[in-house]
């Protein structure tokens, strides 16, 4: 602001006082730029799109009685079925989300995402300061909306340390997958959210290999990617029923067991002396320690061989506890009201998937629309029969509250690799119901019972975890499919990433790439079969000092993605007669082009093919220290159109 109109004679403080008034008036011209810079033009399409997503959701509760949910890019339309159908034109999408009280909604407009809410008729944009919200509605409700969006909150980079190896650590100790410190570690035990974060058990041998039988190890997390360890939470062999083996944890907020609200019920497997039954214990300490339930086995054999592995859920809409039992070929449902006494209801029996372990039931939406919502069953089962290793099989069907009927008979696999199995799944009871059946968290012990106990590891043993994914069912081909994804808090171990566009894959790999530097990393490919390209199979070999010790890669003309580990450490070899063997997955390209994201971390590769239409997670081994990656095809050309790398830092 310019002081020439001043007068002539002013005394110092005059000037002063003037000076002054012009740099306030510059900072409350600032400050309504600012403050105009934080919403959409007046009469634009976010603010005509959320306004009439107001209108809509008053609508629906004065007709309906209830608040609807929307999601443009995600196929929920609930709300218009309450409602009126929203217009959208000219925002890229649009999200609104619900409970009893309110609603918050976001619509996203170039790169900006504006957000309205029932508690104030004004919109913000994301970013620019708190967002109302009413007290059902969570703050991560509304961040997991807005990162659905493309406008999740800002996550801090990593501190240069943490991308440095750790003194002492082995040459196969991994940065990011959850490994006991030493020792034996398998199946992961499903976590539920309490007092402010996660707690995730996994069995654990504190004796291997002298001793025998597992028991809880306690992890909790705020995000599920950042673990602190809080020791063994439930001792084997204390109460005569032997060791303690797989089961599940719920939050019995009910007080439904009459140990106190909010008590934390663990069901699982006691084997003594081979005989299988499923005990209670119970934690009024958050889930810290247990107590073993006098009445135990709550469940006593009833003369089966395999008869282990309870999950249970809430089944709300028929007032009643879940439990999924693996019985052999057969899993056994039954229902019980207190935790303590269960009653069977029906068994769901399969053949030619060997014995079943690790049972889940689970509701999800399929392409987010909750008109198709639909409930999942699955078990870990050996999928030798169809050339696959074992893994996790799933089908896709309706629960009546007292049998599980699937869709079609046929199965599918949650993943196509060598070592994914004992899966389990949860979701997040800070979202909102259409949230929650939107999608859901899981995760996977990443090892292989042909040669689990045989693995190169010295100062521990068992594998490890795969990284946490996010599950939702989505129409593929024609039918409801799993797709998993790495959750998004994976994005906060990431540090600074190198693309590059546009490169010609040849047979000598002479393509020039960035280098990874160490063996804890993220790379996505998008590859295509461009004009004039001849080639059908392009591959990325990860080196070490000793060569190649896995390729993943692509052929186009079979549209399956694959994991090669043939060329893997010499301490694996012999392992088992198939650890040699290719693993691949079916995935067509996507307008001509296909993505792989690849995530490394010094003894293991988890490859998302499509956006995680399919997936393939392998152990591998390096021989000698990890060295880069050479980017080529089996002969002719393909096009690689874009390649970037991502470092990974250590998770703890």
């Amino acid at each position: 602001m310019s002081l020439r109109f001043l007068p002539n004679k002013l005394t110092p403080r005059a000037l002063w006082v003037a000076v002054a008034a012009a740099a306030a008036l510059v900072l409350v011209a600032v400050a309504l730029m600012v403050g105009l810079g934080s919403r959409p033009d007046p009469g634009g399409p976010a603010e005509q799109a959320l306004a009439d997503v107001a209108k809509a959701q008053s609508e629906a509760k004065d007709g309906k009685g209830r608040y609807g949910s929307f999601w443009l890019a995600g196929g929920d339309r609930s709300l218009e079925g309450l409602a009126h159908p929203l217009r959208t034109d000219g925002v890229s999408d649009l999200r609104t989300i619900e409970c009893t009280d309110g609603w918050v909604a976001a619509a996203r407009l170039g790169q900006d995402v504006y957000v309205r809410s029932s508690v104030r008729d004004q919109v913000v944009r994301a970013g620019s300061g708190d967002i109302p919200r009413p007290g059902c509605i969570t703050p991560e409700a509304v961040d997991a909306m807005l990162a659905d969006l493309g406008a999740g909150p800002e996550v801090p980079a990593p501190a240069e340390s943490a991308f440095a190896r750790p003194e002492g650590a082995s040459a196969y100790r991994p940065s990011y997958h959850i490994t006991p410190r030493e020792n034996w570690m398998n199946d992961p035990q499903r976590p539920f959210w309490l007092d402010g974060q996660w707690h995730y058990y996994y069995l654990y041998n504190s004796g291997y290999p002298g001793e025998n039988g597992t028991e809880w190890y306690h992890l909790t997390s705020t995000d599920l990617v950042h673990w602190k360890d809080e020791g063994v939470a439930i001792e084997k062999y204390k109460n005569g029923l032997g060791d303690i083996e797989t089961g599940s944890a719920v939050v019995d907020h009910g007080n439904s067991a009459g140990f106190g609200k909010d008590a934390v019920i663990a069901v699982m497997t006691q084997q003594d002396e081979g005989v299988q039954r499923q005990s209670l214990f119970y934690s009024t300490d958050k889930g810290y320690s247990f107590k073993a339930y006098d009445g135990n086995p709550v469940m006593d054999n009833p003369g089966e061989q395999h008869w282990r592995d309870p999950k249970i859920i809430r089944d709300e809409a028929n007032n009643q506890w879940v439990m999924a039992l693996a019985e052999g070929g057969k899993i056994g449902l039954y229902a019980s009201s207190n935790l303590k006494e269960w009653r069977y209801l029906s068994g769901f029996e399969r053949e030619g998937l060997g014995v079943l372990e690790c049972p889940e039931l689970f509701q999800l939406d399929v392409d987010g629309d909750p008109a198709k919502r639909t409930w999942v069953l699955a078990a870990s089962a050996n999928g030798a029969e169809e050339g696959k290793s074992t893994g996790v099989a799933y089908w896709t069907g309706a629960w009546d509250g007292t049998r599980f009927t699937p869709s079609e008979e046929k199965h599918q696999w949650l993943d196509d690799g060598s070592d994914f199995y004992a899966a389990v799944t949860w979701d997040d009871p800070r979202l909102t119901e259409s949230q929650r059946m939107g999608s859901r968290h899981a995760i996977a012990w990443l090892n292989n019972w042909a040669y689990a106990r045989k693995l190169p590891t010295e100062d521990w043993h068992g594998g490890a975890d795969t990284v946490v994914r996010d599950i939702r069912l989505k129409t593929v081909s024609g039918r409801p499919t799993l797709v998993s994804t790495p959750t998004n808090a994976l994005k906060s171990l990431e540090g600074g990433t190198v693309t590059v566009e546009d490169r010609k894959l040849t047979p000598d790999g002479t393509a020039e790439l960035p280098a990874p530097d160490g063996g804890a990393y993220r790379l996505d490919l998008t590859l295509e079969r461009a004009a004039g390209d001849d080639g059908s199979e392009a591959k990325v070999e990860l080196l070490a000092d000793n060569g190649v010790f896995a390729t993943v890669g692509y052929d186009f003309d079979s549209e399956t993605a694959f994991v090669s580990r043939d060329g893997a450490a010499k301490e694996t070899a012999g392992l088992a007669p198939d650890y040699g063997t290719v693993r691949r997955a079916e995935s067509a390209p996507r307008e001509g082009r296909v993505q792989l994201t690849i995530y490394v971390d010094y003894s293991s590769v988890e490859v998302f093919v499509n956006g995680g239409e399919k997936t393939l997670t392998s152990l591998a081994f390096p021989a000698g220290a990890p060295k880069g990656l050479k980017a080529l095809t089996e002969d002719g050309t393909l096009t690689l159109k874009s390649f970037s790398y991502t470092p990974m830092a250590a998770a703890s």
